[in-house]
């Protein structure tokens, strides 16, 4: 008898509730994978094995088929088998059990298996079924399979859940003459007369979005000296680059190891350790064990790269390297714990990166890459705990964002500080020990490192893990006869909430000849510096001077006029980053703020704090001052960063001075001076350009409406000799194009899911589309921007939908837009909430400019 499937699921609520409870119990209808399903399998099954077969043929529109030889231990057969499977029914072509076929059953993106083809222990469960298309990514000339966090199941029928680990033996017959890389070594190669097969030896055990191939036309490198052997594959074909680049990689990725496998007091746990290249890839990266996949462009720099860049490229190495131990190794048991992966690996790579970069300062490096970040969240009605809810694993991609990746490096530095460098490492290498080739929560990890310290670390972890926000911290400070008689320290939460960010960070009192700095450890909610009764008047005081500490510190006039006199390099940099935070609030008026960078832009000699104050006044630029003030700005702004481009330099500074002045100057005489930089008729002492950013130049020149921006788009076009980045550089044209209704039809083609398939690509066309030089025309499209979020949530992956709203709607600062928002989350009471919060993130400036400032 065919049972149905919402009665099954209702039994199975009933059953695992005795056991254990989900925070919030799935619909009888949800499809996906719900809490109460997975938390049922993980005790219903153990020893899986896929055996998969994947016949890929040379033309992308052909199906994939597909075979799986599934291996499993049944521990009870009170319910059905279920496997996730999210494809059509006809995608589903036979179920064989002990060689008997039995009939498809089908339903909620579930493949059902009835108790009574089943037994208790080891069963073997055959099924032939064309390869789902959602996430296999194909190309004319090569595929690659991206599975994060629940796209598994839309590739072949499986149990899709992170604590459910699987061996699997992959076959792969692909065309004769592309490459294939896996998570396995290769045991054997069958070479045909158009096609050859692969067959990959049985993996190590992994969790599902951790299962990966690619297959294509690529290029290959080998290294087989240094602790660890290593393969890359690649498409790039710029000789500068492919001669200048794979030496680098594969020594950061053997430090990294190295590094780690120190740290963790665990040798590498795997097999093999690979890596392709891909251009386009939708992530910096992945980490598929013994296969990460990389996007080209972050790992291949020439001899133009600027030490910014090759740093980015180190840390993303070691952030993926270091996912080998903190995700592959020891995994999440469900994905609303999917941040403890990323803060390691962020966390670790800022660790990693420290003694191969000698010249950087690292204190500041990780401040000005992880805090602007997390306040781009956490300052806005959608901010979110570091720790989420999630009811059903078709929600896990909107878990992801700066939170997760930025925020939580900051908890971990602050963590450390708790427990000291040396316990915290203890601490690290026991739960390693204890969780390897498993699954843990952030509840087992307080509860080791909660016996290395006196402090409550549940309490601690409330605040900082599961509580979202940030404090706003304030000194105030009285003063008899020009000495101090009182100083106090007091924080209070951004939302108005009762919460208390207990945190280690210095204050510094500013004086003509001299600085005092004091240690603060606030705890509470008010704090009395007795230490600093009797000592003299400052001039000013910085708050958070070294950088440590989290929120926004409250600042004055007087600090933001002294900002470029500050001599360390790390207050200099949050005392600009903090100026940015306390405009945004209306501590400091935006137009002071505004001249202070610009002020800013004309003597700052750090690289690293030049790049924010650039980035941050750009960010003023557009999102913050109105049409007439922009204008009024412009033409100051552009002679400004030309002046300095002028002066002696060096290139990492002339390199992000260029890029500013390249995204701004839109005067007539600036689109003159580009295009003479352009066709390389002027050229700037000390600024390195290669072909990607002469590319990037005329594409800015068709933005800025250049009168010739047909024939220079066509001439860019020409000079692209790489295949993949003259096929992006086509696809993007209708984006630059000067006639407002084409991109407008371009942008409405963005409603077929088979039009977003390259999601890199249609963000880069729709900030083209949405430029703020552009909105007068291109406001009629947010309708559909906005109508389209949800389906862009199903079929889009984990960064995608944050990044479209943030590529639309976050470009605008109009009240028409305003108000367009408002109705759209009027008129969605039911829009899910880490969607909800994704748009109230991308729309802080819209809220802040319409209803704050």
């Amino acid at each position: 008898m065919k049972t149905s499937l919402t009665f099954i699921l209702s039994i199975l609520i009933i059953t695992i509730s005795c056991k254990q409870t989900p925070t919030a119990l799935p619909s009888l209808n949800d499809t996906g994978v719900p809490l109460a399903m997975a938390q049922y399998r993980s005790t219903q099954v153990s020893d899986v094995v896929y055996k998969l077969a994947f016949t890929i043929p040379e033309k992308k529109e052909a199906p994939i088929a597909a075979k799986l030889e599934l291996s499993v231990y049944i521990n009870d057969l009170k319910h059905p088998l279920y496997l996730d499977f999210k494809e059509e029914v006809s995608a589903l072509k036979e179920i064989t059990i002990q060689e008997k076929q039995i009939p498809i059953q089908f339903e909620k993106e579930h493949v059902v298996i009835p108790t009574e083809h089943l037994t208790v222990g080891k069963n073997t469960i055959d099924i032939g079924f064309r390869a789902g298309e959602l996430s296999l990514n194909r190309n004319d000339e090569y595929l690659y399979t991206l599975l994060v966090p629940d796209r598994a199941r839309t590739l072949f029928p499986c149990f899709d859940q992170p604590d459910i680990k699987a061996n699997y033996e992959l076959n792969i017959t692909a065309p004769k003459d592309w490459k294939v890389l896996a998570g396995a070594p290769l045991n054997k190669k069958i070479e045909g007369e158009d096609n050859n097969e692969y067959h990959f030896r049985k993996s190590d055990k992994m969790s599902t979005y951790l299962f990966s191939f690619v297959a294509g036309k690529f290029d290959v490198l080998q290294q087989e000296e240094g602790s660890q052997p290593m393969k890359m594959l690649y498409r790039e074909t710029n000789e500068e680059k492919v001669a200048a680049s794979p030496q680098a990689i594969f020594d950061l990725h053997q430090s990294s190891l190295g590094f780690l496998e120190d740290y963790t007091a665990q040798s590498y746990p795997f097999q093999k350790f690979d890596f392709a290249t891909i251009p386009g890839f939708q992530y910096g990266g992945m980490e598929h064990t013994g296969a990460i996949q990389y996007r080209e462009s972050s790992l291949f720099l020439d001899e133009s790269a600027t030490r910014n860049q090759e740093l980015s490229r180190a840390k993303l190495i070691a952030h993926e390297t270091a996912h080998m131990w903190f995700g592959n190794l020891v995994t999440m048991e469900w994905f609303n714990d999917v941040w403890m992966k990323e803060v390691f690996a962020n966390f670790m790579a800022d660790k990693i990166v420290n003694p191969v970069f000698t010249d950087v300062n690292h204190d500041l490096q990780f401040l000005m890459t992880h805090y602007p970040r997390a306040y781009g969240v956490d300052r806005t009605q959608g901010s979110n705990p570091i720790r989420q809810e999630l009811d059903n694993l078709n929600n896990a991609g909107s878990l992801y964002g700066s939170i997760i990746y930025n925020k939580a490096p900051i908890m971990m530095r602050q963590l450390e500080a708790v427990l000291g460098k040396e316990k915290f490492q203890q601490g690290i290498q026991e739960y390693i020990k204890t969780y390897a080739n498993a699954n843990a929560d952030w509840n087992g990890l307080v509860s080791i490192l909660d016996t290395k310290t006196d402090q409550d670390l549940n309490a601690w972890s409330e605040i900082w893990v599961n509580t979202p926000g940030r404090p706003i911290i304030e000194a105030t400070i009285n003063y008899e006869n020009n000495h101090i008689s009182k100083c106090t320290i007091s924080q209070q939460a951004e939302d108005g909430s009762d919460a208390i960010w207990p945190q280690v960070f210095q204050m510094t009192l500013v004086y003509p000849d001299r600085i005092q700095e004091i240690n603060v450890n606030l705890s509470a909610r008010s704090q009395e510096l007795s230490s600093l009764i009797g000592a003299e008047k400052p001039e000013y005081i910085l708050l958070n001077s070294n950088g440590f500490g989290y929120g926004v510190f409250l600042s004055t006039i007087t600090v933001l006029n002294k900002i470029p006199t500050i001599e360390d390099i790390v207050s200099r940099g949050h005392a600009y980053m903090n100026t940015y935070e306390n405009a945004l609030r209306g501590s400091l008026p935006i137009t002071d703020t505004f001249e202070a960078y610009l002020k800013g832009v004309q003597q700052e000699s750090n690289p690293f704090i030049l790049r924010r104050i650039t980035s941050q006044l750009s960010s003023l630029f557009w999102n913050y001052l109105n049409e007439n003030q922009r204008a009024q700005w412009q033409p100051k702004v552009e002679e400004v960063i030309a002046t300095r481009l002028a002066r002696k330099g060096t290139p990492n500074i002339k390199k992000t001075l260029f890029n500013t002045y390249r995204a701004i100057a839109y005067s007539a005489e600036g689109k003159e001076q580009l295009y003479h930089i352009w066709r390389k008729e002027k050229t700037i002492k000390d600024l390195r350009l290669n072909e990607d950013d002469y590319t990037n130049l005329a594409m800015n020149l068709a933005l800025f409406g250049h009168p010739k921006a047909s024939t220079i788009i066509e001439t860019a076009g020409n000079a692209i000799t790489n295949p993949d980045r003259r096929e992006r550089f086509d696809f993007l044209k209708p984006a630059l194009s000067q006639d407002a209704a084409e991109r407008t039809a371009f942008f409405a083609a963005f409603a077929k899911a088979e039009n977003r398939e390259k999601e890199n690509w249609i963000l880069s066309a729709n900030n083209y589309i949405h430029h703020p030089l552009r909105q007068k025309e291109a406001i009629e499209n947010l309708h559909l921007s906005l109508d389209l979020l949800e389906e862009i949530q199903k079929t889009g992956d984990i960064f995608f939908p944050k990044g479209w709203l943030d590529s639309t709607i976050g470009n605008y600062t109009s009240k028409e837009a305003y108000d367009l928002v408002q109705e759209f989350i009027k008129t969605h009471p039911d829009l899910n909430k880490n969607l909800l919060n994704k748009l109230l993130q991308a729309t802080d400036g819209l809220h802040r400019k319409h209803e704050l400032l």
